[in-house]
């Protein structure tokens, strides 16, 4: 039976309360709100409007953004290749210490990207754990160059991926993989042609992600591979180095920076991080 337009009527009222924002809560959140925002609008207005295009011309500036792009994009790249891997692995398989595994996948979202890049020179400069021995049988240095910048990055920006691909693979529905294994398929080709694509969404998600904070990544960077122009200054590095000696052009390369974050934060808005 349709309610009667009197029941309507009733139910109305509690329905405006509902949606009544206490002041006690409005006040803060405005204030938090106007925090978050007002460096972004100072930014804007401190930017020099007038000269950006000849700022953006400069070749140091273009040098940072193209090794920037580059680095972040091969991260991503060894976050993926890495990553999806180990974040089905947490997903589906049952295993002693998972716990463990995941709290370690996560620790770089917490630990300090500085601690991050002394940890890296550890493990991989030439008297690390690794690097002694890479230096000694291949030659191969990594530390301040182009590739400790690569690794730098996605040692920081990996647990993106590994988050929103498990968090993706717990909420796929496993009777279609099922579905797969009952009609002979194997465990890579149930993977490859039933798991991926319908985790697609969220490992596309967690790859903008991860490519996003590593084109942000300064401390580990700058610990790890250091701040060589056209070798291993990165944006946020260009950025600290300008803030020393031009503010200009620390805030022209801070717009360029601003600029692609919120064109990754408006790409994802509707479909993987707004909620119903």
């Amino acid at each position: 039976m349709s309610p009667t337009p009197l029941a309507d009527e009733a139910r109305r009222p509690s329905r405006r309360r509902r949606q009544r924002v206490p002041v006690a809560l409005l006040v803060p959140a405005a204030l938090g709100l106007l925090f978050l925002v007002l460096p972004l609008v100072g930014l804007l207005v401190r930017t020099p409007w007038s000269t950006l295009p000849q700022r953006l011309a400069e070749p140091g500036v273009l040098t940072a953004l193209r090794l920037s792009l580059q680095t972040a994009t091969l991260a991503t790249l060894l976050c993926l290749a890495f990553g999806v891997p180990l974040a089905w692995l947490l997903a589906r398989i049952e295993f002693p210490g998972r716990r463990v595994v995941r709290a370690l996948v996560t620790v770089p979202l917490v630990l300090p990207p500085v601690v991050g890049g002394v940890a890296l020179l550890l493990v991989f400069g030439r008297r690390g754990l690794l690097g002694g021995w890479l230096d000694a049988t291949f030659g191969i240095t990594l530390p301040f160059t182009t590739t400790g910048v690569v690794l730098a990055e996605a040692f920081v920006a990996m647990p993106f991926l590994i988050i929103a691909v498990e968090g993706a693979l717990r909420g796929a529905d496993t009777r279609y993989e099922e579905a797969a294994a009952t009609l002979g398929a194997g465990r890579w080709t149930t993977f490859t042609h039933v798991t991926l694509p319908l985790v697609a969404p969220g490992i596309a998600a967690g790859a903008v992600l991860c490519w996003a904070r590593a084109l942000g990544e300064f401390g580990a960077t700058i610990t790890f591979a250091g701040n060589f122009p056209g070798r291993t200054q990165t944006m946020p590095l260009a950025v600290y180095l300008a803030l020393e000696t031009d503010l200009q052009s620390a805030i022209v390369l801070s717009l360029i920076l601003l600029t692609v974050s919120v064109t990754i934060l408006a790409s994802l808005r509707d479909r993987w991080i707004t909620g119903p």
